[in-house]
């Protein structure tokens, strides 16, 4: 009897230790496709199906004693409507926890991107808001469409108190034969909740070797069927240079303005936002742009959102980068888009 009996304990032991070592582990991501039809002054209608930065990743923790973690994410981008497009990098970083806040190293979305997304409540969806000119390219990923991931980063956030938190990121910048002397990047931020209100200020610098700056403040009223947000970003060059790299038409015009609301029935919301963006002290800007959205959803879950939505960008009397790729000069024209589509988040 007891010698079948161990075999047994033994193997539910073993069984019992992998499920705990795997229990931190989590599986996540979220699949968002939708129909969009596009319509812009000068470069004729489109009308596509489109996977707004789709993702999946791992991230974990591991409890080291003595108030410590060990913590860690792994995110990559993919596309269901395309084939052959490739993994994308996404935040991927290794880090500890622990009674002095959190420090991470490797490549981390700064806290200006992710203090910018939760003012949008359709984030990651083809509508939104950094993709219609509420918001800069500073809300992007790395490379040339914008600065919101750092690569070869490391990043700092302070534990809460009374609702205040603040962090910031440094990248190492490699120093090379064309460039012995270059800067590295650096950006800091802090954020405070309490009640229904959210406020938020952050600083950034450029990671080209420039003194290039861009900064923030934004904030939220919520209450349980109701928000009001507003956020200001304020160019020292940052946004304008970034927005000029941009190839599709999508990047910002140096000082934006943003305001919207939402208001919420059950499981359902409605959205509208209003985005202006002038010329900043970059200098690459040259006239002023208009947008707004008109936006609504339905949540049949907790992780699934079914939406459709209307926006609109309306470009001043000459090009700018909101407006690069709008129209044949950029004088009053227009770049509209119809979009309805499911996000299901695991």
């Amino acid at each position: 009897m007891k010698k079948k009996l161990m075999p047994g304990l033994v193997g539910a032991a073993l069984a019992g230790s992998m499920n705990l070592a795997m229990a931190d582990v989590v599986l996540f991501g979220h699949i968002d496709t939708s129909w969009d039809y596009q319509d812009i002054d000068g470069g004729g209608d489109t009308a596509n199906l489109n996977c707004t930065t789709c993702s999946f990743g791992f991230k974990g923790s591991e409890d080291l004693g003595n108030g410590l973690k060990a913590l860690f994410k792994i995110d990559f981008q993919y596309d269901t409507t395309e084939r052959n497009t490739g993994l994308i990098d996404r935040d991927q970083w290794l880090g500890l926890g622990g009674v002095f806040g959190k420090l991470r190293l490797g490549t981390i979305s700064t806290l200006y991107k992710s203090h910018g997304a939760q003012l949008d409540p359709f984030y990651r969806t083809s509508q939104q808001q950094r993709d219609r000119g509420l918001q800069s390219v500073l809300q992007r990923g790395a490379g040339d469409a914008g600065q919101g991931r750092a690569t070869n980063t490391i990043r700092y956030d302070s534990p809460t108190w009374n609702g205040l938190g603040v962090g910031g990121h440094y990248t190492v910048q490699n120093e090379t034969q064309t460039e012995p002397d270059a800067d590295s990047p650096w950006g800091i931020g802090g954020q405070w909740k309490g009640g229904p209100f959210l406020v938020f200020a952050d600083y950034i610098t450029s990671d080209t070797g420039s003194d290039d700056y861009a900064w923030k403040v934004g904030g939220k009223w919520d209450v349980s069927i109701f928000s009001l947000f507003a956020q200001y970003e304020g160019d020292g060059g940052l946004i304008s240079q970034r927005g000029a790299n941009q190839t599709n038409g999508l990047g910002d015009g140096a000082n934006t303005w943003m305001l919207g609301a939402t208001a919420r029935m059950g499981n359902s919301l409605a959205y509208f936002g209003w985005g202006h963006g002038d010329e900043g002290s970059g200098g690459s800007v040259a006239s002023d742009y208009n947008t707004w959205q008109l936006m609504a959803g339905h949540n049949m879950s907790k992780r699934t959102l079914f939406y459709g939505g209307y926006s609109s960008i309306h470009c001043g009397e000459q090009d700018n980068n909101v407006c690069s790729g709008i129209g044949t000069d950029g004088d009053n024209d227009n770049d509209r888009k119809l979009s309805f589509g499911m996000k299901h988040t695991f």
